[in-house]
């Protein structure tokens, strides 16, 4: 179908993706402005793109239902497919006459290949396609080294933009978005359609009730959230995003963000009118930019070691502990209440991320890529860009990274962080009775205090999968044999 005789009745296509919010979306307020009957389409995406993970797709589920009541209150009205996205857009611009298509820009390569072939083949069909930056501060090919290359080392980047990056004010959001016939006439699929849900897959239970409580989720909840935590916590933001016995101690808005519910930009300007307290914070901001200038140019950080030299590492890979690990059953209280908090609410606060990345690859010798795999599905901030950089942080594989021989004390770093051990009675209740001094280390408590505590080690919770010590030694002599 070729475009001609545009006029104002003539609809405009917005194609909501990770951009799941009203304000501060720059495709539908361009689209807006053209003052032309409105189209607003998510698919869901059935093609060569990485499946989302099933906790991410519980989120989607009641991010789209948000969404779809916001803009039903503005007059509009969120038209949902599931298919190829060529395919449906295709198919609605054959049924509407639709003459431009408004969208985001996205960074994994995968999602880019779509949007190119789509971007190509509208404009050969006279169509005009527009995309913008929505859900990054700056582009990642935005930030150049005195070489020319893309910076592979996080605080010189930081640096860079902060020095260099202009941050323009965030959009408002649209007055009303009360179109005509055309978007009524378009069909659409009932949120359950898409299957997002665990209750629709018989072959898993339906973990995803647990989370519900947990959450608010869509863009009023995230900038609820926002405002919580710049309401106070952010002024002690650097001593307390490492304490997961208090979660007030971080934003919380990591699945916010990854779902584009709020964008970076009005995260940032909210944050910088708190001046110099929000700095700290606002460097994970530049941890998530960093991890997308690294998916950018480095497509398959999921799947490829960024640095070569760990392609023959020797892993063990032995399924019964990385089970162990996935359930919260190693025997280590602080990485068994980490795993439980991740499955019970679909997030793990960041310290604890690490100790249980950590344990994984450098206790278990399990490869990165199953525990990255396991987040990816757990985890209802799944990024596809923070969550593999971070992962390749932690083993030592990646830009930028922690070097391999830094390994975590999974009950020092309790110790450390959860010194009262309200973190690990929360989510391993049957230690919730041990004095504070075996709570990290209950297989060092004698056995009068383990009677008094009514638990027998081995029965009611495991002994440790694996000696810390012996662990240690281990990943150090694979390290070094992997070198020579």
């Amino acid at each position: 179908m070729n475009v001609a005789n545009e006029s104002a009745d003539t609809p405009v296509l917005v194609w909501f993706r990770r951009d799941l919010r009203l304000s501060d979306n720059p495709a539908l307020t361009a689209a807006v402005k053209t003052g032309r009957p409105l189209i607003l389409l998510y698919i869901y995406e059935t093609s060569t793109h990485r499946a989302i993970g099933g906790a991410s797709n519980w989120w989607l589920h009641y991010s789209l239902e948000a969404l779809a009541e916001d803009i039903n209150r503005l007059g509009g009205r969120l038209v949902l497919r599931r298919g190829k996205a060529g395919d449906i857009i295709d198919e609605i611009i054959a049924g509407t006459g639709v003459s431009e298509v408004f969208w985001n820009r996205r960074y994994a390569q995968t999602a880019r290949q779509t949007d190119q072939v789509v971007m190509e083949t509208l404009k050969l069909r006279g169509l005009k396609v527009h995309s913008f930056r929505a859900n990054l501060l700056t582009e990642p090919w935005e930030h150049k080294t005195k070489t020319g290359g893309y910076y592979k080392v996080f605080t010189p980047y930081w640096r860079k933009v902060l020095l260099d990056a202009v941050i323009y004010p965030a959009l408002p959001k649209p007055e009303t978005l009360k179109g005509r016939a055309a978007n009524e006439t378009v069909s659409s699929l009932a949120l359950e359609a898409l299957g997002l849900l665990p209750r629709h897959n018989k072959n898993i239970p339906d973990w995803g009730a647990s989370l519900k409580p947990h959450w608010y989720i869509g863009e009023a909840g995230a900038h609820n959230a926002l405002e919580q935590f710049l309401d106070g916590p952010v002024s002690a933001y650097s001593e307390q995003r490492n304490r997961p016995d208090d979660e007030t101690g971080t934003s919380l808005l990591s699945p916010h963000l990854a779902f584009g519910e709020i964008s970076p930009r009005q995260i940032w300007h909210a944050a910088q009118r708190h001046g110099h307290e929000s700095a700290k914070f606002l460097s994970e901001i530049g941890w998530r930019e960093f991890s997308y200038v690294l998916l950018y140019f480095n497509p398959e950080l999921a799947r490829k070691n960024f640095k070569p030299a760990f392609d023959g590492f020797s892993w063990e890979n032995d399924p019964k502990k990385l089970k162990a690990w996935q359930t919260g059953q190693t025997g280590y209280p602080f990485v068994d209440a980490g795993m439980r908090q991740l499955w019970q609410t679909g997030w793990q606060h960041n310290r604890v991320r690490m100790v249980t990345a950590s344990f994984l690859i450098k206790h278990l010798m399990i490869d990165w890529r199953l525990g990255e795999q396991w987040f990816h599905d757990t985890l209802v901030d799944a990024d596809p860009a923070s969550n593999s950089a971070s992962w390749q942080w932690v083993a030592g594989s990646g830009a930028d990274a922690a070097p391999y021989f830094r390994i975590f004390n999974p009950f020092g770093q309790g110790e450390k962080f959860d010194p009262d051990g309200a973190y690990v009675r929360k989510y391993v209740p049957e230690l919730s009775t041990l004095p504070n001094k075996y709570i990290h280390r209950p297989w060092e408590a004698p056995k009068a205090v383990l009677d008094q505590a009514g638990l027998t080690l081995g029965v009611d919770y495991p002994l440790p999968v694996i000696e810390h010590k012996f662990a240690r030694e281990r990943a150090l002599a694979r390290y070094k044999a992997s070198k020579t």
